[in-house]
């Protein structure tokens, strides 16, 4: 006796919705959105990023930012042209302008970057009373231009412990100095190599006086 198999129908697949249309809310607008797409970045920030591809004329840098972000490939050249950089390297930028043109490009600074974190360690020697070290690199008005990282002024009275007279002679020398001034806002820094002289002088005089009671 055979047994025959009973089949169940299968109800048909019921038909699939579309998603749903999202509406903003009336108190949200594109505007809004777009501000938030830009929260955590702004303008004259120092942000880290992975180099993503190397062009020509640009260096494209992945900060984590939703549009490329671009900087000059001479930013990455040494004085003989000699390209810098590869892919994958980690490096710290400046941000100069957010989304800067109809292509939505951010553009960003290494050398601004450097420069900024330049100034701000030497604003921390500044703070502490501490020596840089820089070399004496052109003659001006009122005394020498000498390199720190940035550019900062050495008076003809700070040079040393007598007057100088030619200070041409030191150009391309490199000194300790202590600093005087430091004002970043208007880029101002002022030296003397004269107060390091001075502490040296009296230091051995005392050692002199010492050995001298002995």
């Amino acid at each position: 006796m055979t047994t025959q198999e009973k089949t169940v129908p299968v109800p048909p697949a019921a038909p699939s919705k579309p998603d749903p249309i999202v509406f903003l809310e009336e108190d949200e607008d594109f505007d809004a959105l777009y501000e938030e797409s830009l929260k955590g970045f702004h303008e004259e920030d120092i942000v880290s990023g992975t180099v993503t591809e190397i062009t020509r004329d640009y260096v494209t840098v992945d900060i984590g930012f939703k549009s490329d972000c671009l900087i000059t490939i001479n930013e990455f050249q040494n004085t003989e042209g000699v390209l810098q950089v590869e892919l994958g390297d980690s490096v710290e930028v400046y941000v100069e302008a957010l989304e800067a043109d109809e292509d939505g490009v951010t553009y960003l600074s290494k050398r601004k970057a450097e420069k900024v974190r330049t100034w701000q360690k030497i604003g921390e020697v500044y703070e502490e009373d501490g020596i840089v070290r820089g070399t004496i690199e052109a003659r001006i008005k009122g005394g020498l231009s000498v390199n720190i990282g940035v550019k900062a002024f050495l008076p003809g009275s700070q040079v040393d412990l007598r007057p100088v007279r030619n200070l041409d002679q030191l150009l391309g020398e490199d000194f300790d100095f202590k600093i005087l001034k430091f004002n970043q806002k208007r880029g101002n820094i002022v030296l003397s190599r004269r107060v390091l002289l001075e502490i040296d002088r009296d230091e051995k005089r005392l050692k002199t006086l010492d050995i001298l009671k002995e």
